[in-house]
């Protein structure tokens, strides 16, 4: 990849919304080729996806995330590729990674209550034939999230100290 296509990944990383003409005018190129070679990463998916990071704390939606270890046993030919598409595909699922340790798979899970993470859990990911076992991992708090910090972490308050 060339460097002026890792430079127009990197303001897209930061600002999804960007605008074609204002790449161009950042890397001195010309709007045409701007578009031109956004088109071309869009199509060939290295562009995946333009979204907004959303903090969900800060709206009136109470959400619960969790983080699910997976162990599975692998597939002949297909490894974990099969059993990580298929927990892809549930809409309670918002990513999955291959990871390693204990653990297999990496699900990072999102509901409106613990209660439904739990069903999640239970009714659906636990009884499919290649998971072996999981642990659930409920997120607290998120104070960063895909490099972006969500809330003011601002420098820590000394304890005054007292003879």
């Amino acid at each position: 990849m060339d460097r002026v296509n890792r430079q127009i990944l990197t303001i897209l990383e930061s600002d999804a919304c960007a605008p074609a003409g204002r790449i161009a005018t950042m890397l001195g190129i010309e709007v045409a080729d701007a578009e031109a070679r956004i088109a071309r990463l869009e199509q060939d998916r290295v562009i995946v996806s333009r979204r907004a990071l959303i903090n969900w704390e800060k709206t009136d939606d109470e959400l619960v995330w969790a983080l699910i270890e997976v162990r599975v046993s692998p597939q002949r030919d297909v490894g974990f590729d099969a059993i990580a598409n298929r927990i892809a595909r549930f809409p309670e699922t918002r990513a999955v990674y291959l990871v390693s340790g204990t653990y297999d798979l990496a699900v990072q899970v999102v509901g409106h209550s613990l209660k439904e993470v739990a069903s999640f859990v239970s009714e659906k990911l636990a009884p499919l034939a290649e998971v072996q076992g999981t642990t659930t991992h409920f997120l607290l708090k998120r104070y960063k999230d895909d490099g972006v910090l969500l809330s003011e972490l601002g420098e820590p308050e000394r304890l005054p100290v007292t003879p």
